[in-house]
């Protein structure tokens, strides 16, 4: 490889997603003289905009998608390599892109996301959501559907299952209760009435600018991910489009074929068990799967004995971390997730390379108020954080770990309702001893705290609560609160006022 390479970088960075895009622009900010590279496969890269810092971990912004020339106007000493990664030599430094191109490298990190599980490989009949193709795709196929089945748990089927209009959705869940990645039942108790309520008139068109890739090829899948209400689908080095933004479904009308507004049937503690299409249904010699009746072009049967038609299937089922080209011939340690194990100065196991985003695991001893979950804002700040350690590892300067992993902290949008999470929200990882509290003013907020031996480790704020800082500094200082006992969450007693 070393004499077929065309150019070497000082850094190298692949993906195009929030935490390469971050990574870049962190690289070529604080070593303004130093070559960068950015090898991305689509033509536009993600871009985080309207930035605004809530409190001191809590972070809103907007995701953009732009054209790459964008950020090479910015940057001058950075270079975009508009291809798909096809392996990489970590002991001869050096990327080879699929179109038989070499890249050097003195430092390179790896942002090449995650894709989405998919129940079944190459089902005309499956979607999977992930970039703006495949959302227009959904809602192209949606505009003819009376019924869909969506299946998964997480952020993307709560956003789906909201916005989808004039058509019967199915929705089957393995928990007993919706959300659960991101809140427990009383949560999902607190937003089930939106599901059968009118939605409100939506907002002015969305402000964020659209661009449209090429068709994809006869035959080829369609992934399409939505929300990851900033869970970041980051963008695999084999995929054409990053991820979409927390506000994808903003814009695009979502609307089936039926005259209803909203028809949602949700199925618990249930997984697929087996997709059939109409002709495998009449020659199954099983009676009883032929009792669903009406000619629906594909049927799902449920773990739960339930069998039902619909038009297409949306496989929502959380993400695997996108390592496939840079595995072959190197020997990364990989976590039990499939994500590279990276350290806290966001280093794999093999030298000068890092990774960071939804395609790395952080494996280092982690404060006890964090966690790693594969979202919008951690992929910013650790493409940020990447950024700063590659810099400070060429400049000889120490770096520590940044105080965003000191607390997790959240904000999202489900079903209309502002949600922010902070620390251990679900209790993650706590023995039998913790305790919660929960105040909730139906359609109008939801609030939980958790508490472990008196001191608070975590909060779900669904609403207009204006809860965030107040909360945020009580789980940072960890002050005993045993005083305060069921006082903490009386809407009477204006809590901002004793804890200023």
């Amino acid at each position: 490889m070393e004499n077929k390479k065309e150019k070497t970088f000082q850094f190298v960075v692949v993906g195009g997603g929030i935490a390469g895009v971050t990574c870049v622009e962190q690289l070529s900010s604080q070593i303004p003289s130093a070559d960068v590279a950015l090898i991305t496969a689509g033509p536009h890269i993600k871009a985080v905009t309207n930035y605004k810092q809530v409190s001191r971990t809590l972070e809103e912004f907007d995701v953009e998608e732009q054209p790459s020339s964008v950020l090479e106007e910015k940057f001058p000493n950075l270079t975009i390599i508009h291809s798909a990664v096809k392996s990489l030599h970590t002991k001869s430094h050096c990327v080879e892109t699929a179109d038989g191109r070499v890249f050097g490298y003195k430092k390179l990190c790896i942002c090449s996301g995650a894709r989405p599980k998919l129940l079944t490989q190459d089902n005309p009949y499956m979607l999977g959501i992930r970039d703006t193709d495949s959302a227009q795709e959904f809602q192209k196929r949606l505009s003819k559907a009376k019924r869909i089945v969506i299946v998964g748990n997480g952020g993307i089927a709560l956003e789906l299952v909201y916005e989808v209009e004039g058509c019967e959705v199915i929705w089957a869940v393995k928990d007993k209760a919706i959300g659960n990645t991101f809140f427990d039942a009383g949560a999902a108790q607190f937003l089930i009435p939106s599901l059968e309520a009118d939605k409100p008139q939506a907002a002015a068109p969305c402000k964020r600018p659209r661009f449209t890739t090429e068709e994809a090829a006869p035959g080829g899948s369609h992934i399409f991910t939505a929300d990851r209400s900033s869970q970041a689908y980051g963008h695999g080095p084999t995929d054409s489009g990053s991820a979409l933004g927390p506000d994808w479904h903003e814009g695009i009308a979502l609307r089936g074929a039926e005259q209803v507004s909203h028809r949602v049937s949700v199925e618990y503690q249930c997984e697929v068990e087996k997709i059939f299409t109409c002709e495998e249904l009449h020659k199954s010699p099983e009676q009883t799967l032929r009792t669903e009746c009406g000619d629906w072009p594909v049927y799902v049967r449920l773990t739960n004995a339930q069998t039902f038609g619909c038009d297409f299937v949306v496989s929502a089922t959380g993400v695997v971390p996108n390592t496939e080209p840079f595995l072959q011939g190197n020997t990364f340690v990989v976590a039990d997730d499939g994500g590279l194990q990276v350290d806290d100065h966001m280093m794999t196991s093999e030298a000068d390379v890092y990774a960071a985003g939804d395609v790395c695991t952080a494996c280092w001893e982690q404060s006890p108020l964090w966690q790693q979950m594969r979202l919008w804002t951690q992929a910013r700040q650790m493409g940020w954080y990447a950024g700063r350690c590659m810099a400070a590892h060429i400049l000889s300067e120490p770096v520590e770990l940044d105080f965003c992993f000191e607390l997790f902290s959240h904000i999202t949008k489900f079903f209309n309702y502002k949600v922010v999470l902070l620390g251990k929200f679900n209790s993650q990882g706590l023995g039998p001893d913790h305790e919660l509290l929960v105040r909730c003013t139906k359609g109008q907020e939801y609030v939980k705290v958790v508490l472990s031996g008196g001191r608070m480790v975590g909060a779900v704020l669904i609403g207009e609560t204006d809860l965030e800082e107040t909360f945020e500094n009580l789980i940072l200082n960890q002050m005993d609160l045993t005083p305060y006992g069921e006082e903490l969450l009386n809407p009477d007693i204006d809590i901002e006022d004793y804890f200023d």
